[in-house]
């Protein structure tokens, strides 16, 4: 009996495995073929113009907060507040391309540190791996820290040192901070909807900080252990409705998804959330369907079509589920809405780095300012509604209605879900 029923387990243990082994080849393959001919698809395209909001300043306590909507007002603002740099510069960003805007941005910071001025430069790794190696020389002058590609070193098990630093930060005297979700490219200037912002007064000394920390979690790995740590002074006044959030991996600190659920499970009014990848986990979608059906005016703004169609797609399983909830869905269209805002109760604001995704929310280094203030909150609320104009709304008639591939493809992608 017993050498009968081991033959028979082993036969079985090779079904399971291959059947697996199929299941996730089919997954992979797809996903793998949806992107090529995505690609494909795309080359020689460019993006139509879409409605943008000109910058737009609001008092917020001793400092003030400028929102941007358009590539070209963000640069034009960051590059003259570098070229007016006097003491120190603080530059971080995840995707730094090697083009026209890129070598601006270079150019500026290359000046500044040859006039005198400390420069820090970050820059991810992994994310720069087609830029040209030779944009990735600068002089001695500045002061270069690239996140590594794999950044684990021989702890390969310890998976709070595999985040990517995703964050966009610039920092000018002390005085001016810039963040949100605009990486530097030529794309980024012209094609793309984002949102940033810069920052005046007290609350840029955490923006300051943030930097720092980064800069000395990281800087003896990759500059030396002689490299000497960023000290700042204290700050002496601290603005308490603006507050910095930041994910840090690496001292598993995840802060970012629990302000959504907060500001989501408190609001009585309306949450008007715009993201460029909506790949929540549980707990996200059950506080957004609760929040709808309590009365709530509960608004997801995602792009028709993203630069990455696998994400796109399995963004759309959740969308059932919301629909019936009440949240209601509208797709940006001719351009990539790249935005990671959200605006609650025209009270409670939030600009970031961090999408709505498992990387995001528990895997990168990501920062998000979270504001305070109804001045913000109402221009939030007025660049959503112009972001809205461009938009398609989703009914849950015409969602129901999708062709059966479609509903088969979201199917075979859901357990994707968990790698991005």
């Amino acid at each position: 009996m017993t050498h009968r029923s081991e033959p028979m387990a082993g036969r079985v243990l090779r079904v399971v495995r291959r059947t697996l082994l199929t299941i996730v080849g089919v997954q992979l393959a797809l996903a793998i073929g949806m992107s090529l001919v995505d690609s494909y698809r795309r080359r020689g395209k460019k993006p139509k113009p879409f409605p943008t909001t000109a910058p737009r300043t609001v008092e917020i306590g001793e400092g003030t907060m400028t929102t941007y909507t358009y590539g070209s007002d963000l640069y034009a603002d960051m590059i003259a507040a570098i070229e007016s740099a006097q003491r120190q510069v603080f530059f971080e960003t995840y995707i730094w391309k090697g083009d026209a805007t890129g070598e601006r941005f270079k150019q500026a910071l290359a000046d500044a540190a040859a006039r005198g001025v400390d420069v820090y430069c970050i820059y991810d790794g992994f994310a720069n791996l087609v830029v040209s190696p030779v944009f990735k020389h600068f002089p001695r002058s500045m002061k270069v820290l690239r996140y590594p590609v794999y950044a684990a070193g021989l702890r390969f098990f310890d998976v709070r040192r595999y985040g990517r630093d995703h964050r966009k930060i610039l920092v000018v005297d002390g005085e001016v901070g810039f963040v949100g979700g605009f990486n530097i490219g030529d794309a980024y200037e012209t094609e793309w909807r984002d949102t940033h912002v810069r920052i005046t007064g007290p609350g840029v000394w955490d923006l300051q900080r943030a930097f720092a920390d980064f800069w000395n979690l990281n800087r003896r790995r990759r500059l030396g252990h002689s490299a000497r740590p960023l000290l700042l002074e204290t700050s002496s006044v601290w603005e308490s409705r603006i507050r910095f959030q930041r994910n840090v991996p690496r001292l598993w600190m995840f802060p970012i998804r629990s302000m959504y659920l907060e500001a989501i499970n408190r609001a009585s009014r309306n949450i008007w959330l715009t993201t460029a990848y909506f790949l929540p986990d549980p707990d996200f979608v059950d506080a957004l369907k609760d929040a709808a059906r309590r009365g709530v005016d509960v608004r997801l703004l995602v792009p028709l079509k993203s630069n990455h169609i696998v994400a796109d797609w399995i963004s759309r399983g959740y969308f059932s589920h919301l629909l019936e909830a009440g949240v209601r869905i509208f797709r940006y269209r001719d351009a990539m809405v790249h935005a990671k805002t959200a605006t609650v109760d025209g009270t409670w604001t939030t600009v970031g780095t961090a999408n709505i995704d498992r990387l995001s929310l528990s895997g990168n280094y990501e920062i998000n300012v979270e504001a305070i203030d109804r001045g913000l909150a109402e221009v939030m609320e007025e660049i959503f509604a112009v972001d809205e104009s461009n938009c398609l709304e989703l009914t849950i008639g015409e969602w129901e209605a999708r062709d059966l591939h479609r509903k088969f493809t979201e199917f075979v992608l859901a357990p994707l879900r968990p790698l991005l």
